[in-house]
C-alpha cells in the first residue's frame, strides 16, 4: 500500500459524473491516499470532465492545467465525457499525463498501480464507448450530499438528439441489475439516509435493454419497498417517458416525492423535430397535466435551451407560452451552443448571441414570476421538510415536492424531518416557523 501520498479531484458536470468520482476517490482512499483540495499540492489530479457546453470543455481543459501549476510534479489524469469525445485535443495539452476516456474510468486505479511500478507507457486509454454491450459496476461508494444520497441505475442515452454529444460519451443505454441497486439501498438505509435519489443518463428506459430486470416502474416499486427509506426522487424524465402506469404510481406510493425535473428543451414543435425529441407540445403538455391533475402538490422543474437554429420569435413564444400553461417552480435555462460533429452544428439560421440572451433573459424573468405564486400556493399549509444545514439561527431543507424551505427560529438536526407551517415566501423559498402539534 501507497502511504503519504495526496490525491485531488475536480468534476464538473452532471451527477452521475459525481457519482463515479466517489468510487475513484474511495479506491485511492483504500490505496493510502489522502484526499485534498484541489487547490492544495497534491501527488494525483483527477479531472473528471463533462462536456455538455462548450463552456464545460474550457473548465475542463483550464483545470488541468491549474493542477500542473499546483505542482509541477504531479501526475494528472483527464477523464469523463470530454475525454471520452475529445482525447486526441487533450493528448496535445502538455500538462496533462494521461488520458482516461468514459470507457475505462473504472481502470484508473490500475492506471496508477502501473505508473506506481513503472508498467505503464501509454498515454491515451480510449476505446469506442460504443462497444460497452452491459452496465459497468463501479467500486462501492456513494454520493451522498447533505442529508440525501444517490444511486446510479444506468448509463448512455439511445436517442442521439441533435444538440448533444452524450451517446458518443457514455454510449448507448445500459441498464444496472435490480439485485445490485436494491443491495445499494438497503446499505444507505442502515447508515440512516432516509432519502435517495436515483440519477442516470435517461432513466426511463431503464430495463429495456435487459427485460428480465423489470422496467422503471418496477424498479421504483422495488426500491419504495426498502425498510428506513421514506423518500425517492428521480434525477430526471424526458416527458414521453411519464406513461399513466408512472403516474398511478406517482399518486398511489407516498415514497415517490411529487416533483420531477424535466428534460424539456422546447415545447415548440418545429424546435422539437430539429432536435431530434420523437415527441411534440401536445404530449408534453398533455403528459404534465395529466400527472399534476393527478398528484397533489406536484412541482416540475425543467431544462430549457434558447436559440436552437432556426428558432423564431414564435417558435420561442410557443415555448413561453406551454412553460405558462404547464407551471414551473424552477427553470434551468440554457443559451444553446454549437457541439462538435453533432447534427444540429450543421443547421443553418444560427440564432445571434444578443437575441439568444435576450431570450434567456425574458424565460429568467418568467421563472421570478413563477417562484412569486408558490406563496400563494403553499402560505398558510403545513409542509414536511428534511433538514439539510443549519446557519444564523435558522435551520434550511427541502419540502417534499423539492422545494427549499428556511425553517425561521429553529436549529433542527441534519436528516430531521419536520413539519413546517408557511408564512412566506422570498426569492423562491419558502418561509416558515415548526408547527407546534
Amino acid at each position: 500500500m501507497i502511504s503519504n501520498k495526496k490525491a485531488a479531484f475536480c468534476t464538473l458536470g452532471c451527477k452521475v459524473n459525481q457519482y463515479e468520482t466517489e468510487s475513484i476517490k474511495k479506491q485511492l482512499s483504500d490505496l493510502g491516499y489522502d484526499e485534498v483540495n484541489f487547490d492544495d499540492k497534491a501527488d494525483v489530479y483527477i479531472v473528471n470532465s463533462c462536456t455538455v457546453t462548450t463552456i464545460a470543455d474550457r473548465k475542463t481543459r483550464n483545470m488541468l492545467r491549474r493542477a500542473k501549476k499546483n505542482n509541477p510534479d504531479s501526475l494528472v489524469i483527464a477523464t469523463g465525457c470530454y475525454a471520452q469525445t475529445n482525447a486526441k485535443d487533450l493528448e496535445g495539452i502538455k500538462e496533462i499525463d494521461y488520458v482516461i476516456g468514459n470507457s475505462d474510468k473504472s481502470g484508473i486505479i490500475n492506471l496508477i498501480n502501473n505508473i506506481e511500478s513503472e508498467k505503464t507507457s501509454e498515454r491515451v486509454i480510449h476505446r469506442n464507448i460504443f462497444d460497452a454491450k452491459e452496465y459497468e459496476e463501479l467500486e462501492f461508494s456513494t454520493l451522498r450530499e447533505m442529508s440525501r444520497a444517490y444511486i446510479k441505475i444506468q448509463d448512455g442515452c439511445n436517442n442521439f438528439c441533435s444538440y448533444c454529444k452524450i451517446p458518443f460519451a457514455r454510449g448507448k443505454s445500459r441498464s444496472r441489475k435490480l439485485k445490485s441497486i436494491l443491495k445499494e439501498a438497503v446499505i444507505l438505509a442502515k447508515e440512516g439516509f432516509k432519502e435517495i435519489i436515483i440519477i442516470g443518463i435517461n432513466l426511463g428506459v431503464y430495463g429495456e435493454d435487459i427485460p428480465e430486470n423489470g422496467d422503471f416502474e418496477t424498479l421504483l416499486d422495488e426500491i419504495s419497498k426498502v425498510d428506513g427509506i421514506e423518500r425517492i426522487r428521480i434525477g430526471s424524465m424526458y416527458p414521453d417517458k411519464i406513461s399513466d402506469r408512472f403516474i398511478e404510481l406517482m399518486k398511489n406510493n407516498s415514497k415517490l416525492m411529487p416533483h420531477l425535473h424535466i428534460s424539456l428543451q422546447s415545447c415548440d414543435d418545429e424546435i422539437l423535430k430539429a432536435m431530434n425529441r420523437n415527441y411534440d407540445s401536445q404530449l408534453i403538455k398533455e403528459r404534465l397535466l395529466k400527472l399534476k391533475n393527478t398528484v397533489e402538490n406536484i412541482e416540475y422543474t425543467a431544462d430549457v435551451i434558447v436559440g436552437f437554429p432556426g428558432e423564431n420569435e414564435k417558435n420561442f413564444e410557443n415555448t413561453v407560452s406551454v412553460i405558462k400553461e404547464v407551471g414551473f417552480s424552477d427553470l434551468h435555462i440554457f443559451q444553446y451552443s454549437d457541439r462538435e460533429n453533432t447534427a444540429a452544428s450543421r443547421l443553418p439560421e444560427k440564432v445571434d448571441s444578443k437575441t439568444k440572451k435576450s431570450r434567456a433573459e425574458k424565460l429568467e424573468n418568467l421563472k421570478v414570476n413563477m417562484q412569486k405564486l408558490l406563496g400563494e400556493r403553499y402560505v398558510g399549509k403545513t409542509m414536511e421538510v428534511l433538514v439539510e444545514e443549519t446557519k444564523n439561527g435558522n435551520t434550511y431543507g427541502y419540502s417534499r415536492n423539492y422545494i427549499k424551505v428556511e425553517i425561521v427560529d429553529y436549529l433542527g438536526k441534519v436528516n430531521e424531518l419536520v413539519e413546517v407551517l408557511i408564512s412566506g415566501v422570498e426569492n423562491g423559498r419558502l418561509r416558515g416557523g415548526k408547527k407546534i402539534k
